[in-house]
């Protein structure tokens, strides 16, 4: 089969919207054939398909009765829409949207340790026992000697059996659903947050760790009918919006008893990043924090300041003894890494996986390797094998000025970080709604877990969310009686905040990391919950915009507890009022009433957030909160950069639509005579932030030259971007 590799020019002038010298016009684009339709009660099957009779050519596909009411169809697009103006108590009609997985010292930093010298109320130590956590994803390896003994059944939502066993099949095979389990649970050569929680795997992601909203739903549906108390779902999109099918799915899981946490993505660091479904609103959503690393730097002859490097999970220590010369490795091919040996060598991200270059490399007796990155910012990533030589990632910026340094020396220095914010963890807040999101942070890099036939290290927030998911079983065990709220409400109530590293004393903010890193220690031993465990005060409604915000403050101690809230930092344009200091007996609740009131002729900046602090005794619990003044108004289209994928043959592209889109495409025209060709992509209802898609190679069109009309509909508005894109054919590595 041909291989092809996409390379981007930016018409540098023709980046707006008005000023075009001819109208490229599009068709309609392409309307997707399955749709989740979300209903206000619930329907038999029978009542729905005796409903769907006048619609011929829809087919029913799924009911859903727990997760939500409704159901999936497949069939004509125009069909779709009529259906959904006339069916009756129908909710919302949103089409089938592709989900992909989010890629032990970790147990000690959220204070797991600690947990294991504390008791239950039937004198059992604190490990999971008696919880059953739901692991939505890839499937789990439950044959691996540490979770076999934990593994408690499941289901298969993508070959639709009851063998929910990862997949196996070379050149798709899948890991993540038992690395994510393992952080929860594993009980053997490493132990996992929980150890002695039962696990359900649910395979909502089949091979290559893609899935649909229609499977993860599904899955949902199975594990709540199985009654399990916690799942973890570290999987998502880029769509950040709080009405979608699985994040309705989860609060109603949420409502039923269930304690539902969800990976935030791994989209940062740019605003409004975190994606479905870590917008749920009653879900726990995790962002990613690093542990106690050995961060290096690298200091270039000529230059004075360091520059930081970001090393690959599962690298060798950068602990580099001597200078060494800096060399160009191009692409991370046999052919460009031919003169490397004894150097640390630069190669470009792009074409192939980290491990074939930097294995290429090292074959050609390279010391260390330097990737950078071929679109804007920076990444983090894992090694598929073990290398005997070092791999880190820098932005493409620092890439770029590291190209002029070649042939220089370079020596490495090392310093330790810990209980940073990872720089790939998606932020929030979200859209519409305003909510701080993430909820929590917890270690999400370098974390080494099971896989199936071993053991390996990776990072995103999708090991972040199990290690809350594991500590949410030990709080269950500790206080069985406790709801999914008062369980948030505890580890929210009890987070440590994160400081910036640069800074020692300038907090992230509670959109960028929620109410901190979780501490399930103190989680299990406090006090007193304050629900909810953050505030949204919405956006400017007027001239005179008054805000309400009702707490309900719990004493769980056996004392009696007295509480003050902190008045905030004095900021022009924001008045606070507070309720009085206050006492409550053992048991005792009371609501209370926080009120901000807003001058936006004095308030600067668009957003508003941070910490209110309410004393409980010698106890300080941060409550985060945000207001938003005005929501950015920005082009319906920005941002966009198409590369070559990390996959031989794959291409990803990005685009950040700040306002979403009614309709989205990537349209292909001949560059002579402006004739449209096809589509590379599209979509409808889009919602507002970062989109960033992996395309397969055999997705492509003809090697050629094509003019691509990337646009965003809104509202009756379109705003476009024109860029030149060739195809060329893709040689071997």
């Amino acid at each position: 089969m041909k291989k092809w590799i996409l390379l981007l020019v930016l018409l540098l002038s023709c980046q707006t919207t008005s000023s075009a010298a001819r109208t490229l016009t599009a068709p309609p684009i392409p309307k997707e054939r399955v749709a989740i339709v979300v209903l206000e009660k619930a329907q038999s099957k029978q009542e729905i398909q005796q409903a769907l009779q006048p619609y011929k050519d829809l087919q029913l596909r799924r009911v859903f009765q727990e997760a939500l009411y409704g159901f999936s169809v497949e069939g004509n697009p125009e069909s779709i829409a009529k259906l959904a103006e006339e069916y009756e108590d129908v909710i919302n009609v949103s089409p089938v949207t592709n989900y992909q997985i989010q890629a032990e010292e970790g147990v000690k930093i959220i204070g797991g340790e600690e947990v294991r010298g504390l008791f239950d109320n039937k004198n059992q130590r604190l490990t999971g026992k008696g919880v059953t956590v739901a692991v939505i994803d890839t499937g789990v390896d439950y044959t691996h000697p540490d979770l076999k003994g934990n593994y408690n059944g499941g289901h298969d939502l993508v070959d639709n059996d009851e063998d929910p066993m990862e997949t196996l099949t070379l050149g798709s095979a899948t890991v993540h659903g038992t690395h994510v389990a393992g952080i929860i649970a594993a009980n053997g050569k490493i132990k996992g947050v929980a150890p002695e929680a039962k696990i359900r795997a649910y395979r909502a992601l089949g091979p290559g760790g893609g899935g649909t909203t229609e499977q993860v739903i599904a899955a949902i549906e199975e594990a709540m009918k199985d009654n399990v108390d916690i799942m973890n779902l570290s999987l998502g999109n880029n769509v950040n919006g709080p009405d979608l099918p699985i994040s309705l799915a989860l609060n109603r899981a949420v409502e039923k008893g269930i304690v539902a946490v969800a990976a935030a993505g791994n989209s940062g660091p740019s605003i409004w990043s975190v994606g479905s479904p870590g917008t749920a609103s009653k879900s726990i959503s995790v962002g990613a924090s690093t542990p106690a690393m050995e961060i290096p730097y690298i200091l270039i002859e000529g230059m004075s300041k360091k520059t930081r490097i970001e090393p690959l999970a599962g690298s060798p220590s950068w602990a580099l003894d001597r200078s060494l010369l800096l060399a160009d490795g191009g692409m991370g091919t046999k052919g460009d890494v031919k003169n490397v040996a004894g150097k640390i060598v630069l190669i470009e991200r792009g074409k192939y996986t980290f491990t074939e270059k930097a294995k290429n490399a090292q074959d050609a007796g390279a010391k260390a390797v330097i990737i950078y990155n071929n679109l804007s910012g920076g990444f983090s990533g894992n090694l598929e094998l073990p290398l005997e030589i070092p791999v880190a990632s820098v932005t493409k910026e620092e890439g770029e000025k590291l190209k002029k340094k070649v042939g220089k020396s370079i020596r490495t220095e090392i310093a330790m970080e810990k209980d940073q914010l990872a720089d790939f963890s998606s932020r929030g807040p979200v859209t519409d709604t305003w909510e701080v999101k993430p909820d929590i942070v917890a270690p999400g890099v370098s974390v080494n877990s099971t896989i199936p036939g071993g053991y390996l290290s990776l990072q995103g927030t999708s090991m972040a969310a199990p290690h809350v998911a594991g500590a949410c079983a030990l709080i269950l065990q500790a206080h069985p009686d406790w709801t999914p709220e008062q369980i948030k409400a505890a580890l929210m109530n009890t987070a440590r905040p994160l400081v910036k590293e640069s800074s020692k004393s300038d907090h992230y903010r509670t959109y960028e990391q929620g109410a901190g890193r979780i501490r399930v220690d103190a989680a299990i031993k406090t006090e007193s919950l304050v629900t909810p465990s953050s505030i949204k005060f919405g956006k400017f409604a007027g001239e005179t915009d008054e805000h309400k915000a009702f707490l309900q403050v719990e004493n769980i101690s056996k004392k009696k507890q007295h509480y003050t809230f902190d008045i905030p930092k004095q900021t022009d344009g924001l008045t606070w009022h507070f309720p009085l200091s206050f006492t409550l007996d053992p048991g005792e609740s009371r609501e209370v009433k926080v009120e901000l009131s807003v001058d936006p002729s004095l308030l600067k900046g668009k957003i508003h957030d941070g910490y209110l602090n309410l004393r409980a005794g010698k106890t300080e619990i941060k409550i985060p909160y945000l207001y938003v003044l005005e929501e950015p108004n920005y082009p319906r289209v920005m941002g966009f950069d198409f590369k070559a994928a990390d996959k031989p043959g794959n291409y990803r592209y990005e685009v950040y639509l700040p306002g979403g889109a009614d309709e989205f495409g990537i349209a292909l025209f001949h560059p002579d005579d402006y004739r449209f060709i096809d589509y590379l992509d599209s979509g409808e209802n889009i919602k507002k932030g970062l989109i960033t898609k992996e395309l397969e190679a055999e997705h492509l069109p003809p090697s050629g030259v094509y003019l691509a009309k990337v646009f965003a509909k809104k509202a009756g508005k379109e705003d476009f971007i024109e860029t030149m894109i060739v195809i060329e054919e893709r040689e071997g590595p």
